[in-house]
């Protein structure tokens, strides 16, 4: 089969690499290096625009199992994020550019890959046996536009990211380096506050000067990448429970735990970079730096790349996609990534490799059938299922149905929902591989 891929992000470089990997002849479009949103800067494949955090890796949590579910099929995300991962406690987090690299450099090697450095702005597949639409929540405003008329709707809203610091511009003498709980290694630069520094770097935050939205725009930040400064805003206490939570970290200067603490997590492997958790923002660049320099710790710190605003694009999936990610109108064509309803990094290169083996199995003569007692599973049927009031989901356990036993230890109840996954995820890769 010959199939036509656009989109060199997660959900592509997946699907490109399961399906080349199979004998299937791809053509992978992707618009760098002659065009970029506002939020890419790199030209290679794979880039991480966000966070440089793929989440935990621990079976006890939604999105371990979801990375374990994904190794079964031999994710191409996941074994490169594994090479260039970084210290990160319990999250798997990654050297960004190191991982961008060494996946671009895989995808360009296949022996089945063609990439293609062009902008797609429509559905059209003449001459391949599928589609994968995998341009993910910065789709150009073309390509939009086209799957919008074909879909007959089509949905927006806005995320933010962080800024990323210099790690030898970080003041040592007053952050210290701890995991929360001591829970891996002391892999984060922890940033304390005492009530009086909170209350300032707050008052100061919440009068900060934020780039322009519109109206329409105001209404559709998502929830789960809100700005630090919008999140502020809903009362004094709030970053104190969310972001800049002290649970699980004494200060070793005082003894005692912070009243608050803002964490930086590592960025690159040479542990040159640091990004500010949970710091996305809508601030004005000279605003981010003069505000986030009142945290102890990055008085004098050197901004390395400020945090932006950038539109995310997705579908409206419950009227439009089969929970495989094809088209209802048409189901030779696929919707991948976090365009396709799923939010999140591990998430949407989940959704690439569920087009990519939904093809391969129709191919075949087989039909893809995921129990929903996975993440995956779950995941595919929530994108698909009717829901009026349809926003992006990532990985968590409220959307796999109950265990037959009660279990009221939390953290073994957990390990049994993911025991339970990956039993049943085993019966469909042996039926794959039949």
């Amino acid at each position: 089969m010959k199939i036509k891929i656009v989109g060199g992000g997660l959900a592509g470089v997946e699907s490109a690499w399961y399906l080349a990997n199979r004998g299937h002849q791809i053509d992978l479009y992707d618009m760098k290096p002659y065009a970029k949103t506002p939020a890419h800067h790199a030209d290679t494949l794979g880039e991480l625009v966000c966070s440089n955090s793929l989440k935990s890796d621990d079976l006890s949590t939604a999105s371990g199992l979801l990375k374990a579910e994904m190794r079964m099929f031999g994710s191409i995300v996941l074994d490169v994020a594994d090479e260039t991962k970084v210290p990160a406690g319990g999250a798997l987090s990654v050297s960004r550019q190191e991982f961008s690299d060494k996946i671009d450099s895989r995808i360009r090697n296949h022996p089945n890959i063609n990439v293609v450095s062009q902008e797609i702005v429509d559905l059209d597949y003449t001459g391949y046996d599928y589609l994968i639409i995998a341009t993910g929540p910065l789709t150009s405003s073309r390509l939009a536009e086209a799957l919008t008329e074909y879909t007959g709707d089509a949905l927006h809203f806005f995320d933010a990211a962080a800024p990323i610091v210099s790690a030898e511009t970080i003041d040592m003498t007053r952050a210290f380096r701890q995991s929360r709980y001591d829970k891996g290694g002391a892999d984060y630069i922890n940033c304390p506050m005492e009530k009086d520094e909170y209350l300032a770097f707050y008052d100061e935050l919440v009068k900060a000067e934020v780039s322009n939205l519109h109206e329409f725009e105001k209404r559709e930040i998502f929830e789960s990448c809100m700005p630090i400064e919008i999140m502020a805003k809903r009362g004094a206490d709030t970053l104190r429970y969310g972001p800049l939570k002290p649970v699980g970290l004494t200060d070793p200067h005082t003894g005692r735990r912070p009243y608050a603490v803002v964490q930086l997590r590592q960025d690159d492997m040479s542990a040159t970079m640091y990004n500010l958790v949970g710091f996305q923002t809508n601030l004005r660049w000279g605003e981010q730096k003069r505000v986030f320099s009142m945290i102890p710790g990055l008085q004098n710190a050197e901004f390395v790349k400020y945090g932006v605003m950038h539109r995310n694009t997705y579908v409206n999936a419950p009227t439009c996609l089969n929970s495989d990610f094809s088209l209802k109108r048409d189901d030779h064509i696929y919707i991948a990534g976090q365009l396709s309803g799923v939010e999140g990094y591990v998430e949407s290169a989940m959704s690439g490799l569920v087009s990519a083996i939904s093809i391969h199995l129709r191919n075949e003569g087989k039909q893809l059938n995921l129990p929903n007692t996975s993440i995956i599973g779950a995941l595919t049927r929530y994108i698909s299922y009717e829901n009026e009031d349809f926003q992006p989901m990532n990985a968590n356990f409220g959307i796999l149905p109950e265990l037959e036993e009660h279990i009221r230890d939390k953290s073994a109840r957990k390990l049994a929902y993911s025991a339970r996954a990956i039993r049943d995820m085993l019966e469909v890769v042996s039926y794959m591989e039949d």
